[in-house]
């Protein structure tokens, strides 16, 4: 260990030594706290005489040597002996020598050491002029009683010898009553005081081990640790370059407790109880009174607060690094320590301390008290859950589990516990909540706990359960009851989505547009006006804007899922999106595992709505991740069909199949979920040439939703489904007539199920009239953002032109399928060929360059160019057929064309600027 921040006092004590060597003799006391460096700073003044002729004779006490006389006495006339030996002195050194040889009894043993007069004599006859004497004793305050009057002897006829005594000695821990201190302070002498390290000495210190000087952050930081305690810096620089050769920020590991408990053992018993209860009693430290916790009085507690705060231990009654209050706390016995805390708690509870500090102490003393402690306990445990400390909410709640004995406290608690443990672990509240379903359906629990235990149902897939409960066992007794029994009900129908046969709700549950009692104003209310209503900017926006300011809890996490879902197949993908991430933002810094996963697979359907299949696959297999497969229940199919989907339509087949392979549990398929992964299979056994097997999955689909919740089919296209599934097995009639039925369904339905559906119906029909329909889809598929489909619609148009001899408008509509696949991280869905440019011959460009065309001229000409009539342009654009007259005409004379049919070869011929771009913002913004 080197000496840092030490020069002023290496420099005194080398004055004292000049001065004792012109035959003055001189007494230097160093004091320092525990940890300071008096040991250091002795071996390095000591180090500095080695090329001098002084005579050194070096002792250590201990505490446990002060009932042995002249203890320290025998430890200087060994040394002076060995010295003397090693020096072959001449016959008269050697003949005085002989006298302090030790005789053949222990020198410790009462009656057989030489008299302190002769010791003192004895040693100041090794001081002669031509070589001085010092005498350097460490821990000089455990000095024992003779070996300490030898010394002063020693001091009261050494003023004329050249003989100096460095004693190092604590005035901490109690060592200011210790009889050898008090006894050298009488005497003349020069002091020595070591302070803690300065900042800037902390740095020196640790540029010196780094090799180079380090930030002032780091610097910082371990004088703040450390308080500049030497100690306690060289071990915190052992536990950080354990870790690698650079210094950061400092590490408190192994090296820091170790020299942490040698500090705490120099002292007293009772300053050692004292730090223990400030450990255990951390931030509240300073409030309590810790005497009465100890049995020491108020000022033995403030000795022993100085003490370790001169050691670096403490900053005022609060230990500097957490790992010190651990380390001490942990060096106490077992009973010891949980006795404290108990002690702690009783205390803080008298004075009237919050729950949460409370039951911090009674947990850790493993104790329930009669009378008061379940309650604080409960209060604490509901404190830790609203700043989502699950870890101290679960361990109240089980302690007060533990010894409660009430059954209905414990179904209360147990629903308690169960909704703390759901935030992370589904599967872990299921013990819990299980037994509890007897209880719920006798009306044992309250109503929120009923609440908790039907959700955990549904959860599970036992939705007809559920169902029959609702209906028919619970009975609300308040607006407030009644809300909540509304919720569950409203999410049973419209988020699990499918009962059995003659075990659904009422039917009047069944109408979303049956608002939630209880709930005008409320999200489910919003959300039925949106899944039962016609979807429009303002009943989605209504959505979005309540979720702004919902409290994801137990109860609803689901509702807000299922309104999420509402606001992206209400064609608003983007305004969902934007939504969500708001709210995982909220899931992530809440650290709640299970509402990640479920707003997580959300995201990922959310991407998968808008074509951007490699974001949902990612998004769902991240969100597969975050919980084990027995914590997602029925809820797996959400992410399970939404990764098979995406990878299906990137091509990757492999990794569709694989996760096909994944066990699911079978009560998924009836609910929604399995609605959904049936499906995802279906399109991948397509997609694998397995139509067959495709279109089993889909009629199974379609067989569910009738049987189960017919309101929910016109939410998913299963007759589109089946209509890819016959197209592809050869029977064009029978997948027009799905098709024609998908697109006979009230309104409701999503502008993107509409648009799948007309691109069936335009896969059974001639290429004029496939045109228009594929013309019809696209506007759809645009409003709704879905770039995938939009992708594959402008493949099956170009190809439906090219049928036609277009040959041009084939290449420009291959051109918007190419830049929308591009745009989805996909291959291009069209024939290479058709986006080469065609051979024509070389002609000479105006002098004044290309066509410029204004924005109305780039948006009338792309639409004509696609095929569009001046009638859908009109109706497109909304501007009248006249407007649209005026600006073909413009466009004809700009592109010297004559007629409409050219408009596509001179739209590729002169490549308008930004012409796609410019078209594709207006018709967003035309919406």
């Amino acid at each position: 260990m080197q000496l840092f921040g030490r020069s002023r006092e290496l420099q005194a004590l080398g004055e004292a030594y000049v001065d004792s060597t012109g035959g003055h003799g001189r007494l230097v006391i160093i004091t320092g706290g525990p940890g300071s460096g008096k040991t250091q700073l002795m071996h390095e003044f000591l180090t500095t005489l080695n090329t001098t002729d002084a005579r050194i004779l070096t002792g250590t006490t201990w505490s446990g040597e002060r009932d042995q006389p002249m203890s320290l006495m025998g430890q200087l006339l060994r040394n002076a002996e060995a010295e003397c030996a090693a020096s072959h002195h001449t016959p008269s050194a050697v003949n005085s020598q002989q006298k302090f040889r030790r005789p053949k009894a222990p020198w410790h043993l009462p009656g057989h050491a030489p008299g302190g007069d002769e010791t003192a004599e004895g040693l100041l006859r090794l001081a002669g002029h031509d070589r001085p004497l010092v005498i350097a004793v460490d821990d000089a305050h455990a000095m024992d009683r003779a070996s300490l009057h030898t010394i002063v002897r020693l001091l009261r006829r050494s003023r004329s010898r050249p003989v100096l005594v460095v004693c190092a000695t604590s005035g901490h821990f109690g060592e200011t009553r210790s009889p050898a201190h008090t006894e050298l302070l009488r005497q003349p002498h020069r002091r020595v005081r070591l302070a803690p390290l300065s900042d800037a000495s902390v740095g020196e210190l640790l540029a010196a081990q780094a090799g180079r000087a380090l930030p002032g952050d780091v610097r910082s930081a371990y004088h703040r640790a450390t308080a500049g305690s030497p100690l306690l810096v060289h071990a915190l620089l052992d536990d950080s370059t354990r870790l690698g050769p650079d210094i950061g920020h400092p590490v408190a590991g192994a090296a820091y407790r170790q020299a942490v408990l040698s500090l705490l053992h120099r002292g007293e018993a009772g300053h050692v109880r004292v730090a223990r209860a400030l450990a255990a009693l951390g931030s509240l430290a300073g409030c309590v009174p810790v005497g009465e916790l100890t049995g020491t009085t108020p000022a033995g507690t403030q000795e022993a607060v100085d003490a370790l705060n001169s050691s670096g231990l403490l900053d005022g009654h609060v230990f500097r690094h957490p790992t010190a209050a651990a380390a001490v706390l942990e060096d106490m016995d077992g009973a010891e320590r949980t006795g404290l805390h108990g002690r702690i708690a009783h205390t803080l509870y008298r004075s009237g301390a919050p729950a949460l500090e409370v039951a911090r102490h009674l947990h850790a003393a493993d104790l329930v008290p009669e009378g008061w402690g379940a309650g604080i306990l409960r209060a604490a445990a509901e404190q830790a859950l609203a700043v989502d400390d699950l870890d101290r909410c679960t361990a109240y709640l089980g302690l007060v589990l533990r010894d409660c004995t009430d059954e209905r406290e414990r179904h209360a608690l147990s629903v308690a516990l169960a909704r703390a443990e759901w935030r992370t672990n589904p599967a872990a509240a299921g013990p819990h909540l299980q037994p509890l379903r007897a209880p719920a359906l006798d009306g044992d629990l309250s109503m929120r706990d009923t609440a908790t235990v039907l959700r955990h149902m549904l959860w599970q897939g036992d939705t007809e359960l559920a169902a029959q409960a609702v209906a028919s066992l619970v009975h609300p007794h308040s607006p407030a009851e009644a809300q909540i029994v509304a919720e569950v009900e409203f999410v049973r129908q419209w988020f699990y989505g499918v009962a059995l046969p003659g075990k659904g709700a009422p039917a009047s549950a069944a109408d979303p547009r049956r608002r939630p009692a209880h709930a005008d104003t409320g999200l489910a209310a919003r959300v039925a006006a949106l899944v039962g209503g016609e979807a429009t900017d303002e009943s989605a926006a209504a959505v979005a804007q309540a979720l702004q300011g919902h409290q994801l809890d137990h109860l609803n996490l689901e509702l807000v899922a299922m309104s999420l879902l509402a606001i992206a197949h209400a064609d608003r993908p983007a305004l969902a999106a934007e939504a969500c991430d708001a709210l995982l933002e909220c899931a992530v810094d809440r650290r709640a595992t299970t509402w990640q996963a479920l707003l997580g697979s959300i995201r990922a359907e959310i991407a998968l709505l808008q074509g951007d299949v490699t974001t949902a696959a990612q998004g769902a297999l991240a969100a597969l991740g975050t919980l084990r497969a027995q914590s997602w229940g029925v809820l797996i199919g959400l992410p399970l069909s939404t990764a098979i989907a995406a990878h299906t339509a990137m091509g990757s087949y492999a990794e569709a199949e694989e996760l096909l392979g994944l066990d699911v549990p079978e009560p998924m398929f009836r609910t929604v979920f399995g609605i959904q992964y049936l499906r995802a299979r279906g399109h991948h056994y397509l997609a694998t040439d397995r139509p067959f097997a495709a279109l089993n999955d889909f009629e199974t689909c379609g067989r569910l939703l009738r049987e189960g919740n017919p309101s929910l089919q016109k939410g998913i296209p299963w007759r589109s489904d089946l209509a890819l599934a016959n197209l592809r097995i050869g029977k064009a009639r029978s997948a027009r007539e799905w098709a024609e039925e998908q697109l006979r369904l009230p309104g409701g339905h999503s502008s993107r199920a509409r648009a799948m559906a007309l691109c069936l119906l335009a896969a059974t029909s001639k290429p004029h009239r496939r045109a228009s329909l594929l013309r019809e889809a696209i506007d759809l598929l645009k409003t709704c953002g879905d770039r995938y489909a939009l992708a594959q619609a402008y493949a099956d148009l170009s190809a439906a032109h090219y049928e036609l001899g277009e040959y041009d408008r084939a290449r420009l509509v291959a051109r918007r399928a190419a830049a929308e696949a591009e745009a989805c991280r996909i291959e291009s869905p069209v024939d290479a060929h058709l986006l080469q440019d065609p051979v024509r011959p070389e002609k000479t460009e105006p002098k004044d360059g290309p066509a410029i065309l204004s924005d109305a001229e780039c948006r009338v000409a792309g639409l004509a160019a696609l095929g569009y009539t001046n009638r859908e342009i009109s109706g497109r654009l909304h501007v009248t057929i006249s407007t649209v007259e005026q600006h073909l005409t413009r466009v004809y004379r700009k592109l010297q064309v004559a007629s409409r049919s050219e408009l596509p070869s001179k739209m590729l011929e002169h490549r308008i600027p930004k012409l796609s771009d410019r078209w594709a913002s207006t018709h967003s913004s035309a919406g």
